[in-house]
Order: structure tokens, then C-alpha cells, then sequence
């Protein structure tokens, strides 16, 4: 078997909707994966430590290489939708186009495998967990150290649905693609007491409730208005009871940026304003930084690639002038070679609204999929192209 039609792909894109896995638990969803590429030709190595799977084609050794990067795994929220395909699992859905990624990937190895000169120069990478909550592991990072993948690749190229364009639509951006991440939590340490006696106690709460205030302001004018930066507190845990002055309280948040400059400016002020606030009120701070990331930059080499041969798809290609303030651990994947990661239009021509991601309204135009195999396939042929005439697409 090695085609694949457009109601098969969204056959297969509704089934993994339908039974979406959580962060390195995506056992099912590697299961379906791993099956649909044994019966279209291709060898599959499993990381025995995770869900992760690449897929080559057996026997293939060729120096030149192009890496295609999918994630396989959803989001925590609870599935909204009144569709035939939505979530069966509580609390978990595709709410960030993930299974339109796998999908997309799995249709460039179904058309692939009947293209020798091509398939085997490609790897194929389906990386687990590429959501991560405060303090936990990276999946692309999981990946980058099974020792699945090789060395170095000539392109790396990955896709994320994107509801800011149309289907039929595929954004480039010209430099940054996604923002660089640092998460960070703050643990303040007080001492209790009861209600009534206030002044016994070293307040955690009310410190915390200061930095919460002062981080925002802080940031606010630490950076100039041309500086791209968010910066949020998300979560706020302390205390146990309403007659009990709290005597720890635990805070994370997130700061994403894009130039490295302004990254470690305010990261140096975060920091000073967090224990700046626990002095305030006589209670001591312990500050961490973690899930720290780059930004998605994409390499000018395949930017220029990309706008040059994606119209040859015949879908609509623009070239997008204002980046976003999303992160993705896609950008851990530049170590090992030129990256390119382009945006998918997924939202119907003419909808009267966006469905924004991590909504548990999300969802797309199955239009998109044939777009985003067609996108693929025609970056990965002409990048091999490019790299066979001696080209350096970084």
C-alpha cells in the first residue's frame, strides 16, 4: 500500500483526534503511527524510554538527510466540541493541531515510499510531549538523546497549524518563527500563625500577592515598546486554611521573548523584583528558572528555499512580518542542523471567527491536510535539491 487519498488522512487525522494522549503517555497514538508506516514500507526505531518513534526507510545510508519534525501529543483541556470525532478521553484533547501535524507527516511517507531517489534521504521524527508544564522534561529533547536521530542534518522542517491564516495558506516567516520560553517558579518561605495574631506571622501569601503585581509592572518598564516580550504568572499554590496566616506559597510563571538581549535583561530583573517582595514582608524567596528554550529561527537558507519553490503547490504562500510570542521545543532541533518550521492556515475561508488554540473549541478545515503534506513534500525535494547542487541552506 502507498497511496494514501484525502479521505483516508482524515480518517486517520479523526481517529488520533478522537483518542488524543497526554505528554509521554501517547502509547496508543505511537501504536497507530508506528503501524501506518510498517504497512507503507518504512522501518520504524522506537525509544524505549518514551512514545518516540523516527522512521527511515530500511537499508537507506545516504549521507545527505533531511529531517521532518511531527509532535504527537495533546493538550489538558476538556474537549468542547459537538462533532463525531471529538475527544473520548476527559480532559484531554487536540487542542493545538498536533494530530494535523502527525497526520501531515504520516501523508509525505505515504506518497515517499514510492520515491526512491527521495525516501531514502529523509527521517522522519514523531516526538512526544512537546507541551510542557512548569519543571518538566521536553520531548524534543527526550528525542535529541535516545540517539535515534543522527548528527547532523542538511533542513530540519516541522509545521504548526496556525488559525490567524485560511486554509489553503502557508505562513513563512522570515526570521523568528516562535518566541524564546523561560519558566520560572518562586517559593516563598514565611511563618504561620493564627488569623488573630497577624504579627507573629511572616506573610507568604502577601508576598507572593506583591510580586504577582510588581513582576507585571516591573516588566512592563524594563522593555521598550518596539521589544516583543510577554510575561505571565499563571499559578498561584499556599496556603490551608482562611484562619492561618500562609507560611508557603508557590508561584510560576513565564517570560517569552525573541531577542537575546532583552531575554537576559529582564530575566535579571524578574529575579531582583521576586526577592525584592520577599524582603518586603520578612519572608525569604527561592527562585528557579526551568524549561528554558530558544527561540524558533528560522535559517535564512531555507527561508529563501521556501519562498521560492512553495508556490510551485499552488496554495497561497505569504510571507509573515510579525512574529509570535508562542514557544515550541522545536527550536532544540537547530543543534543538529538549518531549521525551517512554517505555519499552516486551518481556519475556513470566510469564518466569522478564529478558534484559538489550547481551547477546547479548537479545530480545523481538513482542507489544511492535503496543503500541509503538499508543503512538506515540495520543501523536502528541493531542499535535497538545493543540498545535491552544493547549496548551503543555513
Amino acid at each position: 500500500m502507498t497511496n494514501c487519498s484525502y479521505h483516508e488522512l482524515v480518517e486517520l487525522r479523526r481517529a488520533i483526534h478522537k483518542d488524543p494522549e497526554l505528554r509521554f503517555s501517547e502509547h496508543r497514538t505511537s501504536e497507530r503511527i508506528k503501524a501506518f508506516l510498517v504497512d507503507h514500507g518504512w522501518e520504524v526505531h522506537k525509544d524505549p524510554e518514551s512514545p518516540g518513534l523516527v522512521a527511515r526507510w530500511p537499508g537507506a545510508q545516504k549521507k545527505i538527510q533531511v529531517l521532518v519534525r511531527a509532535d504527537i501529543d495533546a493538550y489538558p483541556v476538556q474537549d468542547g466540541k459537538k462533532v463525531p470525532y471529538a475527544s473520548a478521553n476527559a480532559g484531554v484533547a487536540h487542542a493545538c493541531g498536533h494530530d494535523v501535524h502527525t497526520t501531515a507527516a504520516l501523508g509525505l511517507a505515504c506518497r515517499l515510499a514510492s520515491e526512491p531517489d527521495v525516501r531514502d534521504h529523509v527521517s522522519i521524527v514523531f516526538q512526544p510531549a512537546e507541551e510542557i508544564p512548569f519543571g518538566e522534561s521536553s520531548g524534543a529533547r527526550r528525542m535529541l538523546d535516545s540517539g535515534l536521530l543522527g548528527d547532523s542534518y542538511d533542513a530540519i522542517v516541522g509545521l504548526h497549524c496556525w488559525p490567524q491564516l485560511e486554509v489553503g495558506t502557508i505562513g513563512i516567516d522570515s526570521g523568528p518563527a516562535m518566541a524564546a520560553k523561560d519558566g520560572f517558579g518562586i517559593e516563598f518561605h514565611g511563618m504561620s500563625t493564627h488569623a488573630a495574631t497577624p504579627a507573629l506571622a511572616r506573610d507568604a501569601l502577601l508576598a507572593a500577592a506583591d510580586a504577582i503585581l510588581s513582576l507585571h509592572a516591573a516588566v512592563s518598564r524594563f522593555r521598550n515598546p518596539n521589544e516583543l516580550v510577554a510575561f505571565n504568572v499563571g499559578t498561584i499554590a499556599g496556603g490551608r486554611s482562611q484562619s492561618a496566616v500562609p507560611d508557603l506559597v508557590f508561584i510560576t510563571g513565564t517570560l517569552r521573548s525573541h531577542d537575546e538581549g532583552v531575554r537576559q535583561r529582564l530575566k535579571v530583573v524578574i529575579e531582583r523584583v521576586a526577592h525584592a517582595s520577599a524582603n518586603k514582608f520578612d519572608v525569604t524567596a527561592d527562585f528557579t528558572w526551568a524549561n528554558q528554550m530558544p527561540a524558533v529561527v528560522n535559517s535564512p537558507g531555507l527561508v529563501s528555499l521556501a519562498l521560492e519553490v512553495l508556490p510551485e503547490t499552488k496554495h497561497t504562500i505569504v510571507e509573515l512580518t510579525e512574529p509570535p510570542l508562542t514557544t515550541d521545543d522545536f527550536s532544540l532541533l537547530a543543534e543538529r542542523g538549518p531549521t525551517l518550521y512554517f505555519k499552516l492556515g486551518v481556519t475556513p475561508v470566510g469564518a466569522e471567527a478564529i478558534l484559538p488554540l489550547h481551547t477546547g473549541l479548537f479545530d480545523v478545515d481538513e482542507g489544511c491536510i492535503p496543503v500541509a503534506v503538499d508543503g512538506l513534500e515540495r520543501l523536502v525535494k528541493s531542499a535535497l535539491a538545493s543540498v545535491q547542487r552544493g547549496e548551503n541552506l543555513s
